[in-house]
Order: structure tokens, then sequence, then C-alpha cells
């Protein structure tokens, strides 16, 4: 795998183990500061829906980072980070129609560019 693709899969992943981080351990506290648009009181009730959708982006890193490190053979490296980038798209537009236009720029820009490294970069030959 090119180096570009590795360090944005590695900065895909940092992203959502932030996320990870975000939702289900800041939300009350950061959550307000950065979905300004939310009520300030819709906080506290849905902690336990923002902890799951934290879990579920903890898979996601979790999937880039067993590609980027633990796979050893190059197909399914990537293939397997492709899935997991193509979720991270995907998940990033739905997150953009239904909470924050500024998802699209903190998810599906930083994956869809790795996508595109991974599938358009070739390594170079020892």
């Amino acid at each position: 795998m090119h180096i570009v693709s590795k360090v944005l899969i590695g900065l895909v992943a940092i992203i959502h183990s932030y996320i990870l981080v975000f939702e289900m351990f800041l939300w009350e506290s950061r959550g307000p500061k950065v979905f300004t648009s939310f009520a300030p009181d819709l906080f506290a009730p849905t902690k336990v829906l923002a902890a799951n959708q934290g879990l579920y982006n903890g898979f996601l890193a979790a999937g880039l980072f067993w590609a980027l490190f633990f796979i050893k053979d190059v197909s399914w490296k990537r293939n397997v980070a492709c899935f997991f980038l193509a979720c991270v798209a995907v998940a990033g537009l739905y997150g953009a129609m239904t909470a924050s236009m500024n998802i699209i720029f903190v998810q599906t820009v930083p994956a869809v560019l790795a996508l595109l490294s991974v599938t358009l970069l070739k390594p170079r030959q020892p």
C-alpha cells in the first residue's frame, strides 16, 4: 500500500477514535460546544444514544487499524480498508444530512480521499 494511503487511513482511524471518545465520554461536556444548533437540554437525555454511536465509530476505527497494522496480505488489506472507508464515507453523508453539514468535512472528505488513494495509487516496488 502506498505511504499516502497509509497516512490517510491512519488519519481517518484517529478521527473515528476521537469520535468514539467524544460520543461515549464527552457528549455532555463537549457536545453542546460542537453541536450548537441542538438545544442544550437534549444532551443529557441522549447520552446513551450518543454512546451507542460512539461505539459504532470505534468499530470503524478498529477495522481501519486492523487493515493498516495487522493484515499482511496486500489484496486483503486493500479490500478491508476500502470496505471500512466506504462505511465511514456513507456514515458521514448520512450524518451531514441529519445532524450537521460539518460532518461531511470531518468524516466523508477524509474517507473519500483515503479511498481514492487506496484505489488509485500504486505502492512503490522494493
